[in-house]
């Protein structure tokens, strides 16, 4: 111990004369990097440095003797993140790096559990369980308790739980209003016999390694007052992405010192939908008296348009501290709105616009489509591959994607009976209760009689092989099957699939699933079914698939990358494509849907965040019509498009949008003979800004209470944004009923529909 106090003795000598990570930092860098006691709030915007703050104050900490290494926790939010800032403090002090406690929350509080295991009834060598052994445990759960397994899945079970435990909730703590009537309202039960069975198994899942850890803290003074004494300086990247239980382990650790130091940005706060509490970050100055809070506003990234356009979206949010980015370097490009008549037009056009880019030298490598939903990947996928153009996705390819693979092995069993594959992927999916037994069986019978798997069932469940539910099950899997077979002479095949996987259960499966995914899911099984229309049969859209899947491109000077939006944050691009901004689409309608304003301000920060992706150009697009549930829809430009400065965009390529009216698409003949109402043959800029304008007039909370006071008459044409164009037929006040076109009868409240 002597030896490593002599070096950092040594070290600090010649450190307090040069600190050379000091020397490139702008004045409101430096300001943070040495305040360095009390609680600091470092507000650091897109692209201004906040590695290099962190680093840089680590460092500051070690060398002025401030803090000894072992000393200073500092938590990041990915072992990346980790490993990159302490390869860096290493850089900057040497081995001393070493003994700074650094690392994930998980990571940080499974260490500290490990040293107190005994004191929630645990061993220090317990499991940490994956979402795949969390769901089996809450299996049995299910069945002991005799619920209904399709009703309340584990993974839905699992997901309220786990949400719990992101706000510090122990079962004791969950009271009857919060657990409502999930389970048929015994999943505070059920909580309490998963907690008691994780306790018998030596096992905690990810969220337990926190929640323990604050037990300890908070019922165990004696081991909080060690972690106090020792633990002087803490760190926080990310600070805007924790959830409750974050919070309250910081303020334990941080004791009475409250030297606490967080970096983050509140306007890119867009993990809300998996707990993440974007009020820690905005009551920091209130939880903490004292706080120095500075902000990191000089961009190092992008171009002043890109700012421009990023900051004048992000002002329209009520909820933030404020800041303004501003960068040295020129305004280079304005960002570039373009119009096109629907999805596959605007694929094929982006298609085009990077071809170019490649011609002219480009490296796609630095090129990027962000898109606010995965689904939004096919039409993308498919054009680039048709014209070979090299890419990658960041997460599954589209037709890789689970749900994806499943729904085409039953299309694939449709066709050809003999695709044992297919069969083996689906023949219990969703669970049909053919366990392992009943699938040996079949495999058994099939070798056997030298017969494809499907033929083999057939055969079995004329027999007593099987247990009499198994039995029940596979004969009626058989005969679906048979029936969807025999229907494929009859139907369209798009219908067909539909019918297959609403029939089949598959849907309903992820309807019911309340994993922040499941929505996602049904999104792409959608999309796959509206991919279908494009060809004539059932057997030519599965060589097509066979041939996507088999179409990888070679990648001579890199690849365009293709991810959602949330996959984007922390990385930068020459050249943005956002593609899709459209009302429902972007910002979700599902997200205003479950969360009001709450959630339009978190769509909001995804803009933000997609914007300053950029350095160089950002290229912004929306369709006039979209194919949504086998259905040509009109699409309403985004209200984030009203919200770009004009001064900083171009309004560049319409396409075929100057005839429908300023972005209707497929209109109807009555809204094209009204078209010049939004702008029509006239060109799209005025239309695309009026429609955004009354789309939010119409359909955004905060405006509600500003209607204009418009009538509505009995056959009244109308228009909502979610339900399309519709006559009005009952009015009561300012509820009316209207007959929609595509929605069929709807009753909605006056404010959201507007006369077009």
């Amino acid at each position: 111990m002597m030896a490593i106090c002599d070096f950092s003795t040594n070290m600090n000598v010649s450190a307090r004369s040069h600190r050379p990570w000091l020397d490139d930092l702008n004045l409101a860098q430096r300001e943070a990097v040495q305040a360095l006691e009390g609680p600091v709030l470092v507000l650091s915007g897109a692209g201004t440095g906040k590695t290099r703050v962190l680093t840089a104050r680590l460092a500051e900490l070690v060398a002025t003797d401030t803090a000894k290494p072992w000393n200073i926790l500092a938590v990041t939010f990915t072992n990346k993140a980790a490993r990159e800032m302490k390869m860096r403090v290493a850089n900057m002090v040497g081995p001393m790096a070493e003994q700074v406690w650094l690392g994930t929350f998980h990571a940080l509080a499974a260490r500290m559990l490990r040293r107190h295991a005994d004191l929630v009834g645990l061993k220090p060598d317990f499991t940490i369980l994956d979402v795949d052994d969390q769901t089996r445990l809450l299996k049995q759960m299910i069945e002991a308790k005799d619920l209904d397994a399709k009703r309340w899945p584990a993974r839905m079970l699992g997901g309220v739980i786990s949400r719990w435990k992101d706000r510090g909730l122990t079962p004791d703590k969950v009271g009857a209003a919060e657990a409502g009537d999930v389970a048929n309202g015994r999943i505070r039960e059920i909580y309490v016999d998963y907690q008691a069975r994780l306790l018998a198994l030596n096992a905690v899942d990810f969220g337990d390694l926190l929640l323990h850890v604050l037990t300890i803290l908070q019922t165990h003074p004696d081991v909080l007052a060690k972690y106090q004494a020792r633990i002087t300086h803490v760190m926080v990247d990310e600070y805007q992405d924790t959830n409750v239980a974050q919070y309250l382990w910081l303020r334990l650790l941080t004791g009475t010192r409250h030297n606490l130091c967080c970096v983050g940005d509140d306007d890119q706060s867009i993990y809300g939908w998996r707990g993440a509490e974007v009020g820690n970050i905005l009551k920091f100055e209130s939880d903490f008296a004292g706080t120095k809070t500075v902000r990191l506003e000089e961009n190092y990234r992008s171009t002043g348009h890109i700012l421009a356009a990023a900051s004048a979206v992000i002002a329209h949010n009520e909820t933030r501290l404020g800041k303004t980015l501003f960068t040295a370097a020129e305004e280079g490009e304005k960002l570039r709105v373009n119009g096109y008549w629907d999805g596959a037009d605007e694929a094929r056009t982006v298609s085009s616009q990077i071809e170019r880019m490649m011609e002219e030298g480009g490296d796609l490598s630095q090129i990027a489509v962000l898109v606010r939903a995965g689904f939004q990947t096919r039409e993308f996928e498919e054009r680039f591959i048709a014209i070979g153009l090299p890419y990658r996705v960041v997460g599954a390819k589209f037709y890789e994607r689970a749900e994806i693979r499943d729904a085409i092995a039953y299309f694939r069993l449709i066709a050809q009976p003999a695709d044992d594959l297919a069969f083996e992927r689906i023949v219990n999916l969703p669970k049909r209760g053919l366990g392992a037994a009943s699938l040996q069986a079949i495999h058994i019978q099939a070798r056997a009689s030298q017969k494809p798997l499907m033929a083999a069932a057939f055969d079995l469940i004329e027999t007593d092989e099987l247990r009499p539910a198994a039995r029940t099950s596979l004969t009626e899997f058989i005969r679906d099957v048979k029936r969807w077979r025999d229907a494929v002479a009859s139907m369209h095949h798009a219908d067909l699939a539909k019918m297959v996987l609403d029939e089949s259960g598959y849907t309903r499966m992820w309807q019911v699933d309340k994993l922040p995914d499941a929505e996602g899911r049904l999104e792409n099984l959608t999309e796959l079914v509206n991919a279908m229309q494009e060809f004539d049969s059932l057997a030519g859209f599965l060589e097509h698939i066979a041939l996507v899947m088999d179409g990888d491109t070679e990648a001579e000077n890199g690849e365009v990358t293709l991810m959602t939006l949330h996959a984007a944050k922390g990385l930068e691009f020459d050249t943005i494509f956002m593609p899709g901004w459209e009302e429902g689409i972007f910002p979700s309608q599902r997200t205003i849907d479950e969360n009001g304003a709450v959630g339009l301000e978190e769509e909001r920060r995804l803009a933000y965040v997609g914007i300053t992706r950029a350095r160089k150009l950002v290229h912004i697009s929306y369709a006039g019509s979209r194919r949504i549930h086998g259905q040509w829809q009109s699409a309403i430009p985004s209200r984030f498009l009203q919200e770009l400065p004009s001064d900083s965009i171009i309004e560049d390529n319409v396409q075929g949008m100057q005839a429908m009216g300023g972005g209707f698409g497929r209109a109807t003949p009555a809204e094209l003979a009204d078209a010049s109402h939004f702008g029509g043959t006239s060109g799209y800029g005025p239309g695309w800004r009026r429609m955004a304008a009354r789309q939010q007039q119409a359909s955004d909370p905060s405006f509600i209470a500003q209607d204009s006071g418009t009538v509505f008459a009995i056959g009244d044409r109308v228009f909502h944004q979610k339900f399309g164009m519709g006559n009005v037929i009952n009015v009561d006040g300012d509820k009316l009923e209207i007959a929609f076109d595509r929605a069929g009868h709807k009753k909605v409240v006056s404010g959201f529909v507007s006369k077009p």
